[in-house]
């Protein structure tokens, strides 16, 4: 290439220019270029700077400046002019500066060395090298970035710098196992077995009214399989193919979970004799509840060194005993005999189909219900006579009060509804209904059900704090699955339930009949009807957090139970996490939306008549800044904060703001996976959170148990957790979004994780993380009582309008901290509202997601599967066919064979068995 401008030896000098500043650089958009190859096209090569090691920017310790050596190669025969080379841009500004000398050491006191933004104007000789040093102050943690411009005669040639600035906890957590896509297991089938030996007491009870099989069909199973969809689907939900269109979209779920199911099945493990009766077998990540085995479950196991795996034995293995990651085993005794330590097996790991199959069973039953309860319809129009009360359990507010007047004064179908934004007091108003009923209606039978054990146990709680009422111990009664570990329950409880050698039960149907309020959780209820109480015994049906289980779920404790004239109250807010469901079709034909969610499109519910429900509007929860934004994003404004001012301890001094009770700190960290585990995590951000939580404790006024850690993602929940156990914090709550519904903290850190555009698209494809998730959003906001804290990338969340509006909501209350902010985009303000209220449409209806109505004038609802591929594992129903019991086994929503990776978020649905580890992931 020839010259331009030649100049002499003389005129050849450096000259600092001015820098130029550019917006957000995303390490996985905007690769470097390697180099240019010495061929005609290109004379002139430049080296990499802080080149990628294993395709991830290089780690600099935090306060240190790295430096890195860039060289210029004329590889012509002639001379070329170098016009200029330029840092133009660098983020965080200025930390990257250019010098034609090496750096001294640092705390040198070299006075000749000149650095610069700029270097300009000199001459590269036929196969001259010219050597260039790029250095990178840095100071805080995070991504530092910068563009490197070179004009080299009639070449523009740039390099793009990335690094990730890094402390010791960021370190800590470097993963020596690169992410690699699991490999997709060989299919273990199991036509025939040997039997295993069932643990003692499983096969002695019979119940009166035996659950069916529901054997999916195979011409359903098949065209499902061929990915086509069933008619009765597609002709959508009427009144007259209710059972089969809810079995339909139950079978879609199942064989997702079967295929699910698949991906914990190992292969050449070792199990070790235990004793002379038992084989115990590590499963990684069962103490997490992936999966959740429970005593009862069964494996099958086979030699994974017999030449012909066809031909192999399959020998079946019951669960007597689970011990952290360890399950003991019972098989056939030949198995026993012939069994070495050193033998190696393939496993495959068996779904549990019981709770599958309560569900069959509800739908079907729930026709009986007739349309009044399942189609409310305006043309026939209730008013519920209400009489005056007295409260029981203290203070109530006016909507609280006038709910439970309707309740008392309703005599039947259709359901009542209390909509309950967050922090509104849906279960303190449920527990005032029901001690009313207990009180002064002697005649009353009450079912209160929760989704989970956790949130059933806190109603009990809530009943028995009561000091003016004495429950006797024959009229409350605790229902519990047979799978729920005995030591999950306060000892305080144990005198309301019924077991036998630590294991719980269910009592036959003449004690059942004693009881005047049975507590269970959803799925729990089933056993009711097993042991035979008759249709009409419970007076009132209540079932808590509605919105949170599917309809065929909301059924189970209903449509074997209620007459014409059981009041059935249904609480809940269909804007916060709906039910977890698996199958990606399921969800697209609406097997993810709740029967409390379904009721809204009704006229009666939507329009607030206050014969069918009551919006409790009055928080008692959160500050009034922390209540603002989800107020005026998803209830019309309308959410009025009545906390006590003088309980909020709000004393964090790092913030910018004290009287402003939310904090964005802005970070540009890098997310990231390992091993073939997809879930991500953002050790930066880890960090960061650490350091957050040793802040806030330093200052005295709070405490760990004060303190909750919000994340989406499961990976992320378990790094945080290992940091803060090893920096002896162990007290602090971490968890996904689904874990901390219906609870709160006095502070709660938010962690976004996500860094990088290209990975936050993918987020939205398959609805993991905190983006295009509303419902997510306005739970993981509506937590904290007196402080939020949101940690994450404000290029990224800007993305989305709920957590851009979050973002800039800070901003102009002089309350942000961290990187620099991306560029602010006006909104107008009717933009402001587009989920506000319930989600619906000028006319009352809810918002179609495609443009099209289903059959009988039903819309589309909007999605709400949040863990419908949320990073993590969600837990879903493991069960026993003859214990009867509704623990919650933890599945990948995730093919990995399809090299689709949609895991849900990371705790998922709740989980009988507390509401620890099990999904959303979920």
């Amino acid at each position: 290439m020839s010259t331009v401008g030649y100049r002499s030896d003389e005129e050849c000098c450096s000259v600092i220019g001015e820098k130029a500043e550019i917006g957000f650089l995303d390490f996985e958009e905007e690769r470097s270029v390697c180099s240019y190859a010495p061929d005609d096209g290109a004379p002139v090569i430049v080296s990499v700077p802080f080149a990628f090691v294993n395709g991830k920017p290089q780690s600099v310790s935090v306060g240190d400046t790295a430096v890195e050596l860039i060289t210029i190669n004329n590889t012509t025969d002639e001379p070329v002019d170098l016009w200029s080379v330029h840092i133009f841009a660098s983020n965080p500004p200025d930390s990257f500066t250019l010098s034609l000398t090496e750096p001294p050491p640092e705390n040198s006191n070299a006075e000749s060395f000149i650095e610069s933004f700029r270097v300009e104007d000199r001459m590269l000789q036929p196969g001259e090298i010219l050597k260039i040093w790029l250095s990178c102050k840095t100071k805080d943690m995070g991504m530092y970035s910068s563009v490197v411009y070179f004009d080299i005669g009639d070449e523009k040639i740039e390099r793009v710098v990335f690094l990730l600035v890094e402390d010791k906890i960021s370190k800590s957590l470097i993963s020596n196992r690169p992410y690699s896509k699991g490999r997709r297991k060989d299919k273990f089938v199991v036509d025939a077995f040997v039997p295993g030996a069932r643990p003692a007491g499983k096969t002695n009870r019979k119940y009166v009214n035996r659950l069916p099989r529901y054997d999916v069909p195979k011409d359903i199973r098949l065209l499902l399989e061929d990915n086509q969809v069933p008619q009765v689907i597609e002709e959508g939900l009427t009144k007259r193919s209710y059972a089969p269109y809810f079995k339909t979209l139950i079978i879609m779920e199942e064989i997702q979970l079967e295929d699910d199911m698949r991906t914990y099945d190992m292969e050449c493990i070792t199990m070790r004799r235990r004793g002379n009766n038992f084989l115990s077998m590590e499963v990684p990540g069962l103490a997490e509840r992936r999966p959740s085995l429970v005593h009862g479950d069964y494996i099958f196991a086979k030699l994974a060194t017999e030449q012909d795996q066809n031909s192999a034995p399959i020998y079946q293995g019951f669960i007597h005993r689970v011990e952290a990651d360890e399950v003991y085993l019972k098989f056939d005794p030949e198995f026993h005999h012939y069994h070495r330590d050193e033998d190696l097996y393939n496993v495959h790991f068996t779904y549990n189909r019981i709770n599958m199959r309560r569900l069959y069973q509800a739908v079907e039953a729930a026709e009986n219900l007739g349309t009044d309860f399942l189609f409310p319809s305006s043309s026939r129009r209730r008013c519920i006579k209400t009489t005056n009360l007295i409260p029981i359990s203290g203070s109530l507010n006016e909507e609280q009060m006038s709910s439970i007047k309707m309740i008392l004064g309703c005599k039947g179908a259709p359901p009542y509804v209390i909509h309950g934004p967050p922090g509104t007091g849906k279960t303190k108003t449920i527990v005032e209904a029901i001690l009313q009923l207990y009180q002064h209606h002697k005649n009353t039978r009450i079912l209160v059900c929760a989704p989970s054990n956790s949130a059933a146990d806190h109603i009990l709680e809530k009943l028995l704090a009561e000091k003016d009422i004495e429950f006797r111990e024959n009229e409350v009664f605790r229902l519990n699955a047979t799978a729920r570990p005995y030591e999950d329950v306060k000892p305080e409880f144990l005198r309301f339930c019924f077991f036998d050698e630590m294991i719980f039960k269910c009592p036959p149907v003449n004690a059942l009949k004693h009881y005047r309020i049975v507590v269970s959780t959803y799925m729990s209820a089933s056993l009711l009807f097993a042991e035979d109480v008759a249709r009409g015994h419970f007076s009132h049906i209540f079932l808590d957090e509605a919105g949170q289980a599917s309809e065929p779920e909301t059924m189970i404790p209903i449509a074997h139970l209620c007459r014409r004239d059981t009041v059935v109250v249904l609480a809940g807010d269909p804007l916060q996490l709906g039910p977890v469901i698996f199958s990606k079709k399921a969800e697209e034909y609406q097997l993810g939306v709740s029967f409390l969610e379904r009721l809204f499109k009704c006229e009666l519910y939507g329009s607030g008549d206050p014969n069918y429900i009551t919006k409790l509007v009055r928080n008692y929860r959160c500050h009034p800044e922390i209540l603002y934004l989800p107020s005026k994003l998803f209830y019309d404004g309308k959410l009025m904060a009545c906390r006590d001012p003088t309980t909020f301890t709000m004393t964090a001094e790092f913030l910018p703001n004290k009287e402003f009770p939310v904090l964005f700190f802005g970070i540009q960290g890098c997310d990231e996976r390992e091993g073939n585990n997809p879930s991500w995590f953002n050790r930066i951000e880890v960090s960061k959170v650490v350091e957050t939580v040793r802040k806030l404790i330093a200052g005295g006024k709070i405490g760990e148990e004060d303190i909750g850690i919000i994340t989406p993602y499961r990976q992320q929940v378990l790094k945080i957790k290992q940091t803060l156990e090893n920096l002896d914090m162990p007290d602090v709550k971490v968890g996904s979004v689904e874990q901390f519904q219906g609870q709160e903290k006095d502070v709660i850190i938010v962690s976004t994780v996500r860094s990088t555009i290209k990975h936050n698209d993918f987020d939205r494809v398959h609805c993991l993380g905190f983006l295009s998730n509303h419902r997510r959003f306005n739970v993981a906001i509506t937590r904290a009582i007196s402080l939020l804290v949101i940690i994450g990338n404000p290029h990224i969340i800007c993305k989305d309008d709920h957590w851009s509006q979050m973002l800039w909501h800070c901003v102009d209350n002089s309350s942000y901290l961290g990187c620099a902010l991306p560029e602010r985009i006006e909104r107008y303000e009717e933009d402001v509202g587009e989920n506000s209220g319930f989600g619906f449409n000028e006319d009352n209806s809810w918002p179609s997601n495609n443009g099209e109505s289903g059959q009988d004038g039903w819309n589309s609802y909007p999605s709400n599967n949040v863990e419908s591929g949320q990073d993590g594992w969600n837990s879903y129903p493991s069960n026993n066919v003859e214990s009867g019991q509704d623990g919650w086994n933890t599945y990948p929503s995730n093919n990995v064979g399809s090299g689709q990776y949609s895991f849900q978020s990371e705790l998922p649905k709740p989980d009988t068995n507390e509401d620890e580890w099990s999904d959303g992931w979920k």
